[in-house]
């Protein structure tokens, strides 16, 4: 079995590849000060409530925002699986062509769910990934990587609000019935929901015009894509696993041309 890790500045998203079904997946909050004692106890817990075994994982791959969390996530790998991860970043297989000043500065996240979407989607193609930040990963009908957008995320925009200001309280993320605000909460709400879906609207409007692209799939994917789907007509598609799922892809490319 495929142990798959995407490392976020929020959470860590594990996924379990029996072949090429998803198996298992479980989240957990990123910390950088947790030992890799605390993720492998927390992770064996997780595995062994889905009747899977430390012994059945015989190869892991690892996508990370976080480098100072590598260290600490690829010991606990070696240590309770036995296992060197493939960490996705410069040398590895990706099959996308990145047209970028600098092919080093993107982001792993932004490669795997650009060759998740390609694959799975085709091309031209959009994802829009709703986490601590709100990425737009645009790729075209020949599996190019050809720009980067890179917007506040929704929670990220709500802690701003309320530790920036001396009033607003926390507040559930949900969309309001009307962009009319009649209390705090529901003006909050409808400012950071109806403007992401205002954001998404207007910078899918500008790919489109910027690059010509006829027919465009958009996907979005993250925690907040469900509710701004709901908000607008150009998202095509949400998938949550997509992140987990392009890493079996890359993990699959590197085993196959080691073969």
């Amino acid at each position: 079995m495929l142990l798959a890790i995407d490392v976020g500045n929020t959470n860590i998203k594990y996924g379990v590849f029996d072949g090429n079904k998803l198996a298992a997946s479980f989240r957990v909050a990123s910390h950088v000060k947790k030992t890799a004692d605390e993720y492998g106890a927390v992770l064996t817990n997780l595995l062994s409530t889905s009747g899977i075994s430390l012994k059945e994982i015989d190869g892991v791959i690892l996508s990370s925002v976080i480098p100072t969390l590598n260290y600490t996530v690829c010991h606990m790998c070696e240590y309770f699986f036995g296992v060197k991860p493939l960490v996705v970043g410069p040398g590895v297989k990706t099959g996308l062509n990145i047209k970028a000043e600098n092919p080093r500065e993107v982001g792993a996240d932004i490669i795997v769910n650009s060759v998740s979407a390609y694959k799975k989607y085709g091309g031209p193609v959009v994802v829009i990934d709703f986490g601590t930040a709100t990425t737009f990963d645009v790729v075209s009908a020949k599996g190019e990587l050809i720009g980067v957008i890179i917007a506040p995320g929704m929670k990220t925009a709500l802690a701003s609000l309320v530790t920036g200001t001396a009033q607003l309280p926390m507040i559930e993320l949900e969309a309001p019935k009307s962009v009319l605000g009649k209390n705090t909460e529901n003006a909050m709400q409808a400012g950071i929901v109806f403007g992401m879906a205002g954001l998404v609207e207007k910078i899918i409007d500008k790919i489109k015009s910027e690059t010509g692209f006829g027919k465009l799939t958009v996907v979005a994917t993250g925690g907040m894509a469900k509710l701004v789907k709901g908000e607008v007509t150009c998202i095509n598609a949400v998938d949550r696993t997509l992140t987990l799922e392009g890493l079996r892809l890359i993990y699959d490319l590197n085993k196959k041309t080691e073969a």
